[in-house]
């Protein structure tokens, strides 16, 4: 993973607040309609997100770039490959 502060940013999906499906669920939706090598910024405060949103990249081939918390929040940057 590289360091995120060097990345171009061009997608945020802002999930705070949200369970289990749904942050998942919404950027399954929001990758249909994003162009390939896209950069994707996802925040979220559900702890089940650390496990749900790698597990995803990896089953669909997305690269997940980096992966941080900050208070309760985890931030994930994830590259699409289509």
């Amino acid at each position: 993973m590289s360091d995120i502060k060097n990345e171009h940013i061009d997608h945020i999906l802002d999930t705070k607040g949200l369970y289990c499906p749904e942050p998942v669920m919404m950027m399954h939706n929001l990758v249909r309609d994003v162009d390939d090598k896209a950069i994707i910024k996802v925040i979220a405060t559900d702890p089940s997100t650390q496990r749900d949103i790698p597990k995803f990249c990896q089953f669909l081939g997305h690269d997940l770039i980096s992966q941080s918390s900050e208070n309760d929040e985890f931030i994930y940057m994830i590259q699409i490959n289509k």
